[in-house]
């Protein structure tokens, strides 16, 4: 999926601005809980030139809805399937200069699948956390990717997303 910039002339107060931002279909981010742990990938990133742990995610295709693409990316991901989805939550990432705006799935109810990573996808380990060991890692820093404290955020604030250990 090729994103693009766009260029928007925008009438203000103190006059007329011009704002280069990137036009972007959406993503889906999951919160994959098997036996009150949640689903953490451990991916390479070229723009940080960083491994990081984050929940899986990936951005929509054309004409996809959010929890289609949701079973997609799970299963390319990790290589599990869910038996049951259910949006939490969407949010902007960067409403500074993106239009994406991301839909934060809990997938439960798993089972084996194929994982198949696409193209340029660089992602090592699969690892199951409890919420306990989610808030360590992000007081110690080993967390620094927004979507995966946004969701560890809702886990901390909404309803039983997963089973608090």
């Amino acid at each position: 999926m090729e994103l693009r910039w766009v260029s928007k002339e925008v009438r203000l107060q103190d006059g007329t601005h011009v704002y280069h931002l990137l036009d972007h279909p959406g993503s889906v981010a999951l919160v994959a809980v098997r036996d009150g742990r949640v689903a953490l990938i451990r991916q390479y990133r070229p723009a940080v030139d960083a491994w990081l742990w984050e929940i899986p995610a990936g951005t929509l295709e054309p004409g996809e809805a959010p929890m289609q693409a949701a079973r997609r990316e799970l299963e390319e991901e990790t290589g599990w399937q869910a038996g049951s989805l259910e949006e939490l939550a969407a949010f902007y990432l960067a409403p500074g200069y993106s239009s994406e705006r991301m839909h934060l799935i809990r997938a439960q109810d798993l089972r084996p699948g194929r994982r198949h990573l696409d193209a340029g996808e660089v992602i090592g380990e699969v690892r199951w956390f409890t919420p306990r060991e989610l808030r360590e890692m992000a007081r110690n820093g080993m967390l620094s990717d927004a979507k995966t404290l946004a969701a560890l955020a809702y886990l901390d604030a909404g309803p039983d997303a997963a089973e608090p250990a």
